[in-house]
């Protein structure tokens, strides 16, 4: 097992083997510590993050998008954003950042096995659910159907689009809709929650994992729930600006939670308990 770094706050020197470029402003990283002995014993689950940082533009979160049942890299889907993220934007094959996690509460996987699963996506909220998805299809006996529907603003905007077409490949109904078309785009166009319409879940049986921007997330619920979803049939990963990642600075407060350490992955049942703006309207 890797061996713990004494202070919580160093990162650890990762470096680029690999830009994966997903569209105008979402590339994905393939990152391996220069530790390879580190980079060989690290472990980590769906729904985690890592503490990103680089000279001069500080430090933050970002969620591990890589798949826990294929070790040797690390993974992360970045949207340019920021100062950070935008930086990230420039990096080359052959440099380096620092590194910090696996940090955070990640996604159920025991208690999800044997349920039909549907994950709702828009944009860059497919990133934390990859791990999930590809967890499954690594271990494809072990869960029952899986259901992806994401959404863009463009066919241009379609992010992750070499993983769809594999999950398509391996008999995950992907369903995919953009704000707007453009030429040659012969697919759905209009909200992502107009993909729910034609499908006939097994409530009962099934289990929903949702990431995406607020003002979907909220549209999204709402329609899981006239479907007939209870609370605790919903799961999602709350975005806050996280500084130290492992609950000390409190900077991610949520009514008495850390978005870092008791999160990112929470479900609706619980996120109904605290007071969080992503819930109203």
């Amino acid at each position: 097992m890797p061996q713990p770094i004494t202070d919580i706050y160093l990162p650890r020197q990762a470096k680029v083997e690999q830009i994966i470029v997903e569209n105008s402003q979402i590339s994905t990283f393939v990152l391996a510590f220069s530790d390879h002995t580190y980079n060989n014993a690290f472990r980590h689950q769906p729904g985690q993050f890592m503490m990103v940082s680089m000279p001069h533009c500080g430090e933050a979160p970002i969620s591990i998008s890589s798949t826990p049942t294929r070790p040797g890299a690390i993974h992360l889907s970045v949207r340019r954003a920021g100062k950070l993220t935008a930086a990230m934007h420039g990096l080359r094959t052959g440099d380096t950042i620092g590194l910090r996690g696996p940090y955070g509460r990640p996604f159920p996987m025991e208690q999800l096995q044997k349920k039909d699963l549907l994950f709702v996506a828009g944009g860059i909220g497919l990133a934390p659910l990859r791990g999930v998805i590809n967890g499954c299809l690594d271990q494809r006996d072990q869960f029952g159907t899986l259901t992806v529907l994401y959404g863009s603003r463009t066919p241009s905007d379609i992010a992750f689009q070499s993983d769809l077409g594999l999950w398509k490949k391996q008999g995950v109904d992907c369903r995919l809709t953009v704000d707007a078309a453009e030429p040659g785009w012969d697919g759905a166009v209009g909200l992502v929650t107009s993909l729910l319409d034609d499908l006939k879940p097994n409530v009962n049986q099934s289990t929903t994992l949702v990431c995406g921007p607020p003002l979907m997330f909220r549209a999204v619920l709402g329609r899981l729930a006239s479907m007939g979803f209870s609370d605790h049939q919903v799961l999602t990963t709350m975005e806050r600006h996280m500084k130290c990642g492992v609950g000390i600075c409190r900077h991610c407060h949520m009514d008495g939670k850390m978005a870092c350490a008791d999160g990112p992955v929470f479900s609706l049942a619980e996120l109904r308990q605290l007071k969080i703006m992503e819930l109203d309207g």
